[in-house]
């Protein structure tokens, strides 16, 4: 025999559920936390050692303030000197922001560039993290000799083909970076 319909029976038989749902979802929460807070930490463990010269140890992160708005940094050691730092930066792209890791020198070189997230179109902005010619422009970019523009806009930076919205914001995120650099370095 059906269990009569009445609103106290639905009212019960949905907080049941809704308290079933949340169980579970609290579960796999508890259980997938700390593995990708791993994964997180090894892909910004390997975009450090990617972009800044070789380092004997890394320092916590920490924090610097350009225009009021917050950049998370890595200073890269060797011994006790600082021979580079790790930036984190973004700036709007087509599809969304492009997060990189940015990697400069003590003499404010740009080393190094990776790209953390991004959300550009793949086969076009998406080509920012694979299109060798892009990539390599920056390791060694110097910004106190070069200007920190795309070509089209009257700087140095060779734009993607057919992705010259991804270029700017690539480019305005490296620029970005280097102005956190600069302002680290004038507090020292």
């Amino acid at each position: 025999m059906a269990a009569k319909s009445s609103l106290i029976n639905m009212v019960a038989v949905l907080s049941l559920t809704c308290l079933l749902c949340s169980a579970i979802l609290g579960g796999a929460y508890a259980l997938t936390k700390e593995p990708i807070e791993k994964a997180a930490a090894d892909k910004t463990s390997r975009s450090i050692a990617l972009v800044v010269p070789e380092f004997d140890s890394l320092s916590e992160e920490k924090a610097a303030t350009l225009d009021g708005k917050e950049y998370k940094y890595y200073e890269a050691l060797k011994g006790d000197a600082p021979v580079g730092y790790a930036i984190v930066s973004s700036a709007g792209g087509f599809g969304g922001d492009i997060v990189l890791m940015v990697g400069i020198d003590t003499a404010g070189v740009v080393c190094n560039t990776s790209v953390l997230s991004h959300s550009e179109t793949p086969g076009l902005g998406a080509k920012c993290t694979s299109d060798e010619g892009f990539m390599a422009q920056w390791k060694g970019f110097d910004p106190s000799v070069k200007i920190l523009s795309v070509k089209k806009d009257g700087g140095d930076v060779d734009a993607i083909t057919a992705s010259t919205i991804t270029s700017r914001a690539y480019t305005e995120a490296v620029k970005t970076a280097v102005e956190v650099f600069k302002s680290l370095r004038d507090e020292q």
